[in-house]
């Protein structure tokens, strides 16, 4: 059986988790520039042509490996994939449902693929299908989820002991600490979210960054969406949503979620975080991440 390294072509078992419109290009080459794996983000682009731009704008950055994230529920998604093959992208993750639909299509076209998970069962039946990994994400992550999840403590080593593929954890890591007890319990390596967004080379507005390293812990809180479930931090704005679910459209809309995550307008839209924040207290770069993620040391 590869290796998780082998299988995505880096250095460090180290995956950037894809984050929305906040995934610009610059900020995944410089993951993958310090050995662990860019992942573009495929959610929020609005047609092919912008994804094709996106990949190739990485493309000139590095010439290192980096993948892409597709959603199940996204009704590009087969056409992305069909672009990021022609474009020479080797591994993509599936979030946002079953890969089942996916899977086929992304095998013909000979790529790597590592769905994001939430359950035992769901990756056994996904390892049935044939996928070369599994994300085991726990619920304490940010952003969208189900309604049954576990925490990454429990998840983690039961997928583990579930599948025979490398397993990757997901949620609550932040540090070399979060890292370290991700192997010690069988993970074969992470994927990194909200810690990255904290970043230098993020294009998240200043605001955003600034409110991951001011909140602590226990104020993140997570939003009914109907299908599912986005754990974000508790704005105001957040905490008008909790109180009445049918602001939620304005809350998690295109236009809020650019004025939000990118203009650095707080109350336009909801900031998705894990509860990993409460070890968020400087932006260095995203080399720095990973360094101390695998050397250990101070840069919290």
């Amino acid at each position: 059986m590869k290796s998780l390294c082998e299988i995505l072509g880096c250095k460090y078992p180290i995956i950037q988790g894809a984050m929305g419109v906040i995934c610009n290009p610059e900020f995944v080459a410089a993951v993958s520039e310090a050995g662990g794996f860019g992942t573009l983000a495929t959610a929020f682009a609005a047609d092919v042509d912008t994804l094709h731009q996106q990949v190739k704008e990485t493309q000139k950055l590095t010439h290192q490996p980096f993948g892409a994230n597709l959603q199940v529920m996204n009704p590009l998604s087969q056409k992305f994939a069909e672009l990021l093959a022609e474009a020479g992208v080797q591994t993509v993750t599936i979030s946002g449902g079953s890969p089942k639909a996916l899977f086929p299509i992304l095998k013909s076209y000979g790529m790597n693929v590592i769905p994001v998970v939430p359950s035992v069962s769901v990756a056994v039946k996904s390892e049935a299908l044939g996928v070369d990994a599994i994300i085991a994400e726990g619920s304490e992550s940010g952003g969208l989820q189900g309604f049954k999840g576990s925490s990454t403590m429990v998840l983690v080593p039961s997928i583990v002991d579930a599948v025979e593929i490398p397993v990757i954890a997901a949620g609550g890591i932040g540090d070399s600490r979060g890292y370290k007890a991700a192997l010690a319990l069988g993970a074969s390596g992470v994927q990194v979210g909200t810690r990255f967004i904290a970043s230098k080379e993020c294009i998240a507005h200043g605001n955003y960054k600034a409110a991951l390293v001011e909140y602590s812990e226990t104020d993140t809180s997570l939003l009914n969406l109907g299908g599912f479930q986005v754990r974000a931090m508790n704005t105001p704005l957040a905490k008008r949503i909790s109180e009445d679910p049918s602001l939620i459209q304005q809350g998690f809309s295109e236009a809020g979620t650019e004025d939000s995550w990118v203009k650095g307008d707080l109350e336009a839209g909801i900031l998705p975080a894990g509860e990993v924040i409460g070890l968020i207290h400087n932006i260095p770069t995203a080399r720095e991440i990973i360094e101390e993620m695998i050397q250990g040391g101070k840069n919290g």
